[in-house]
């Protein structure tokens, strides 16, 4: 387990200190022998390993790994390179490039951002295959959800992209005269054109972050 993230996230998050986030991987691990689990063991805490705690800046925040064969490697809304792009993350690549004038083509695979301090967090950090919400009780949520306590209270001037419904149920962690809180409907196809697109989060984020003395993110 701590070899599998950012020593960082240990001395901050309670439920890593006290072997709480341990106990559920090895749920995860016992699960395996018998059903297919993504993203695979190494990059279930991969979000959590690439970005230390202190280096956070935003914090985007997805409900489920990516269900289907090849997409989860541990970072909401990212593929890995030269898997095609799902249609949420097509959504948000459109948003980009019409908020930002960034270019339309670009990395599926978004290390890129969380080595720039965007924190890509899922609620439930592991998902069987083909069951979206099949480990949403299993207990990653007390985890997450601590975590973005923890950076609300221990932080100050994040910029916290809540979208959809699930996503802002989690309002209520995040301490709002801290920090900066943008809401806007999921990037799904069923809900992006309801107010996703043109939401403008992209520019809005570094926007606070540079009135805040803070370098903007590079977002394509």
């Amino acid at each position: 387990m701590d070899s599998m993230t950012h020593p960082s996230w240990k001395k901050h998050i309670p439920l890593i200190q006290s072997g709480y986030a341990r106990d559920v991987l090895l749920k995860t691990r016992a699960l395996r022998k018998t059903r297919t689990i993504f993203p695979e063991d190494g990059k279930v805490f991969y979000a959590l390993d690439i970005l230390p705690f202190d280096h956070v800046r935003v914090v985007i925040l997805g409900q489920d790994p990516y269900h289907g064969e090849g997409q989860a490697h541990g970072l909401a809304f990212s593929v890995p390179q030269g898997i095609t792009a799902p249609p949420s993350l097509k959504n948000i690549f459109k948003e980009i490039t019409a908020d930002c004038a960034c270019p339309e083509t670009r990395s599926t695979d978004l290390s890129d951002w969380a080595e720039q301090g965007v924190l890509l967090l899922n609620a439930s950090l592991t998902v069987e295959k083909g069951k979206p919400g099949s480990h949403k009780t299993l207990g990653w949520h007390l985890l997450t959800d601590q975590i973005i306590s923890e950076l609300s209270v221990k932080r100050k001037n994040l910029v916290f992209m809540l979208w959809g419904a699930h996503a802002q149920s989690k309002k209520n962690l995040i301490q709002p005269d801290n920090h900066l809180v943008l809401t806007a409907p999921h990037p799904s196809p069923l809900s992006a054109y309801r107010g996703f697109l043109g939401c403008r989060h992209f520019s809005k984020a570094n926007g606070y972050l540079k009135t805040h003395g803070v370098s903007p993110v590079i977002w394509a």
